[in-house]
């Protein structure tokens, strides 16, 4: 497991959302969790989203993945980045792990990239907060507070920032972590070949909220009411829409945000979804499937119960006895609500905790179904 080594009270209250800043050695004793030629071995895969950038002869360049050659990278100049590795390796899925202070419906996934000499994707400004962890090798970064500056496309797929003045210009070294607010320009080029793990936490913006939340109504075919006029006086402007019209409307849009059921099933749903595939084992086949039997039987083995890399399981203070994983809501009894509760706030459980439970009761068919559509599955005790 890899833990802090920096106040996070400290950092929660001085720089979260606030400035940029350099957490000297952040990471204890750190060691890369996975090699280049692995990270290679994920951009090679249909369903993983990669890209290789260049900077060559003073021209960018962006090519998208899967990867069947690497030869591109060459020797300087260029870097490899891969998307959402966390839910494809459990080493990178226990990185991320290291900043559970923040909820984890913030948290979006872990960029690993792998730079040759002077590679980098070119100064920029991103609208999330991210942890880049230096790896093995060492970058210069240099990063600022936010400014107002002119932002352009290069190469039709990357997206720049002109020059910016950085209040932070360092040179990373394995187990330095650099945190970076949304809004503030930044840019990283290794001095030599070296690895970095890039934490994103994201947030959604209103539009997005208000476009999920209409789909949201619309799958679910939740009832809403309709505009209403009654005793209306006759009007003489016929293309006129009137300002209480407009009142009215805007009163029947915003009923439907005033339902704190609704909108907090939807933020359920929506803040569990992941945007990327996860490496998900459904127990698909009856034989192998998990039933009551099975689920003592590794009880007493002493396995422990681990949640799939990649997978969101979040729960809401407003709705109680509701579980929400990768978009989906699972009622849950009573007596077994503090289990779930422990599924979601860590990555892994004792199967003993599911002692309390009689085996006639079924008072774990929902977790049986989380089992077997490949969310939880049962390991070794590390």
């Amino acid at each position: 497991m890899y833990k802090t080594a920096f106040s996070i009270d400290q950092f929660m209250a001085e720089f979260w959302q606030q400035r940029p800043c350099l957490l000297k050695q952040g990471i204890i004793d750190f060691v890369d969790p996975l090699s280049a030629e692995e990270l290679a071995g994920l951009a090679m895969e249909e369903d993983i989203q990669s890209r290789i950038v260049s900077h060559k002869a003073g021209h960018w360049t962006a090519l998208q993945g899967p990867f069947e050659d690497f030869g591109i990278l060459g020797e300087s100049h260029s870097s490899l980045l891969v998307q959402g590795v966390n839910h494809w390796n459990g080493n990178i899925a226990n990185l991320a792990e290291a900043f559970s202070f923040i909820p984890n419906w913030r948290f979006d996934d872990v960029m690993v990239s792998y730079s040759t000499t002077k590679g980098g994707v070119g100064p920029h400004i991103d609208q999330y907060c991210v942890f880049i962890i230096q790896g093995s090798g060492t970058r210069h970064w240099r990063v600022g507070n936010k400014q107002v500056l002119k932002e352009f496309t290069s190469d039709d797929k990357l997206k720049h920032c002109e020059d910016f003045i950085a209040d932070i210009d360092v040179i990373l070294e394995p187990g330095d972590v650099l945190y970076i607010p949304p809004g503030c320009p930044h840019e990283g080029y290794a001095i030599e070949p070296a690895m970095n793990y890039s934490v994103g936490f994201r947030a959604p913006d209103a539009k997005e909220l208000l476009s999920g939340f209409a789909d949201y109504m619309l799958r679910h075919d939740v009832k809403a009411k309709r505009f209403i006029d009654p005793k209306r006086p006759p009007s003489k402007e016929y293309g006129r829409i009137a300002e209480n019209d407009i009142i009215g409307l805007n009163k029947l849009m915003i009923s439907l945000l005033n339902s704190p059921t609704n909108t907090a099933h939807f933020l359920g749903e929506y803040l569990s979804e992941t945007a990327h595939s996860s490496d998900l084992c459904v127990l698909s086949d009856a034989e192998d499937q998990i039933d009551y039997h099975r689920l003592h039987a590794n009880m007493d083995e002493g396995l422990v119960l681990k949640r799939c890399a990649g997978v969101k399981a979040l729960y809401l203070d407003v709705l109680p006895y509701q579980l929400f994983v990768d978009g989906h809501a699972y009622k849950i009894p009573t007596c077994s609500w503090a289990l779930a509760k422990s599924l979601c706030d860590y990555s892994r459980v004792d199967s003993h905790s599911f002692r309390a439970f009689n085996e006639d009761a079924k008072q774990l068919d929902w977790l049986i179904e989380l089992i077997n559509a490949g969310y939880w599955y049962f390991d070794e005790i590390d």
